[in-house]
């Protein structure tokens, strides 16, 4: 969570490819000062992308309404709808613009985009049925009625692929903001790291400013390496003369507020953004709410509720249900190859910890030998897993069908039977095993709170590829963060993650 201070007038000698003096050893010249490392002319080209979008919207509802109607007089069908329908397009323009729908700043990554989008969408619509109602406009409702949902899909359609586009460009390092990182040691490498391993934000770290590190330094961030390049009571000439665009303030500061404040009106004179960076980790933007008292912003974080949802419950048993009536013809098949490949048992069963830490036992096609666990000891040494798991990426345990099982994630499809029974839900941390749980320490214990789940951000962001820190974490993340919305857009994610096999051996 960051906050962006902005410039309040440009300054000129921004206006150039580069500032005064040399640039840092990890910056990179730019032509643009575009926030986020937005291309020049983002916005326009956004802007005829929106309106194209629109255009075959009202085109397709014209056809759809009005079949093999020209609206060449005043009595053809659909003559009023053709004449307005420019009109709502150019309003429509008008109010994603004034909502900051292209703006550079949100683009790529969060969901403050869509929801701005959605919101313009739907004042838009609400204008054009005040108008026509005011004015006796006689527009027909069925036109109305695919105009305006097909143009919110596809202005979301438009925007999810200018979000893909600018997300590879950045991947490959292209179109970055280079910022310089201020702060003490532990926190500029928190959030030098965060900023590193999320190219798709559009910040690039090209030095960091500390006073726990020696000058000329280098600074371990994950995928790079960033040089110490001053004090932080350098941080201005370094800002000015460095070909950054924004400094990013990674925790206190000496000096407290007053300086940083001074620091932002310095670096306004420079046309330098300046970026604070929110002691708050882990924390979704909807639980933070700002409380201003007398000019000073205060934070206040909402408290969790871990309480079991009905909404979310509801969700579960109508997915597994439903999943386990429709897979049944693909459950059988896979119980039978399984039967057929060595003659053992179908099903695995092994003891989980679920919420409240009770215990449960979790439902897997069987993939590995029937003595696997006992086999287990004797591979101790060749474990490559994360923490306490164990994990092989080449485990001579596993079967012929249980390798395919596992690649493809079919192995778990009977837990929609824990789903259905309430020991798990679709949505969740991942199940955890009792010698995990044994040795939870620094609240990791705090992912028992809510029921483990078939899948989670866990499974989405690399399962285990990840390490037992990162796992940790994201658990952590959905349970304080949960909402409905989250689920969806996890179970949505799962797919993709499934298709392309990360990590799943």
């Amino acid at each position: 969570m960051s906050y962006v201070v902005r410039p309040a007038r440009p300054s000129t000698a921004l206006a150039g490819s580069t500032l005064p003096g040399s640039t840092l050893p990890g910056a990179r010249p730019h032509a643009s000062t575009a926030p986020a490392g937005a291309p020049a002319g983002f916005a326009v080209a956004v802007a005829g992308l929106d309106l194209l979008v629109l255009g075959l919207a009202f085109a397709a509802a014209h056809a759809v309404r009005f079949p093999g109607e020209l609206p060449v007089g005043s009595r053809a069908a659909g003559w009023i709808e053709f004449v307005v329908a420019p009109v709502i397009v150019l309003v429509w323009m008008a109010l994603l613009a004034s909502f900051g729908t292209r703006n550079a700043r949100i683009a790529g990554v969060g969901n403050e985009e869509y929801r701005r989008l959605v919101t313009a969408s739907l004042v838009a619509g609400a204008c054009v049925a005040i108008v026509s109602y005011a004015v006796q406009l006689d527009i027909a409702r069925g036109y109305v009625a695919v105009a305006f949902p097909l143009g919110l899909l596809l202005l979301a359609l438009e925007r999810k692929v200018v979000r893909t586009v600018l997300a590879r460009r950045r991947a490959r390092g292209e179109r970055l903001q280079d910022v310089l990182l201020v702060g003490d040691g532990a926190d500029v490498r928190y959030v030098g790291r965060r900023i590193a391993a999320t190219p798709v934000a559009g910040y690039r770290v090209a030095g960091v400013v500390t006073d726990c590190d020696a000058v000329g330094s280098t600074i371990d961030l994950g995928p790079q390496r960033v040089p110490v390049v001053g004090r932080i009571d350098e941080v201005l000439d370094r800002a000015a003369s460095g070909g950054v665009s924004a400094v990013v303030v990674a925790g206190a500061v000496p000096g407290g507020h007053e300086r940083l404040r001074r620091l932002g009106w310095q670096l306004e004179e420079h046309g330098v953004e300046l970026v604070v960076s929110s002691p708050l980790a882990d924390i979704a933007a909807g639980r933070v709410h700002e409380r201003p008292v007398d000019g000073l912003p205060l934070m206040h974080v909402e408290t969790p509720d871990y309480r079991r949802r009905f909404g979310k419950r509801l969700l579960d048993v109508v997915g597994a249900g439903v999943g386990l009536l429709v897979l049944a013809p693909v459950l059988a098949v896979i119980a039978l190859a399984i039967r057929l490949d060595d003659g053992g048992p179908v099903l695995f069963r092994q003891t989980r910890v679920g919420r409240g830490g009770r215990d449960f036992s979790i439902l897997k096609f069987r993939t590995m030998c029937v003595d696997a666990e006992a086999r287990m000891a004797t591979l101790e040494s060749s474990n490559e897993g994360a923490g306490p798991l164990f994990k092989m990426k080449d485990d001579p345990r596993v079967t012929r069908v249980g390798a395919f099982l596992r690649r493809t994630s079919l192995d778990e499809l009977p837990q929609l039977w824990n789903v259905l029974t309430g020991s798990m839900s679709l949505v969740g941390p991942r199940p955890a095993l009792p010698r995990e749980v044994a040795v939870y320490e620094d609240f990791a214990d705090r992912r028992l709170l809510v029921t483990p789940g078939i899948t989670g951000l866990w499974q989405v962001s690399g399962r285990s590829d990840l390490d037992w820190a990162e796992g940790v974490r994201l658990d952590l993340h959905y349970v304080e963060n949960w909402s409905f919305l989250h689920d969806l857009v996890i179970l949505a994610r799962t797919i993709p993650s499934v298709l392309r096999s990360r990590g799943a051996y």
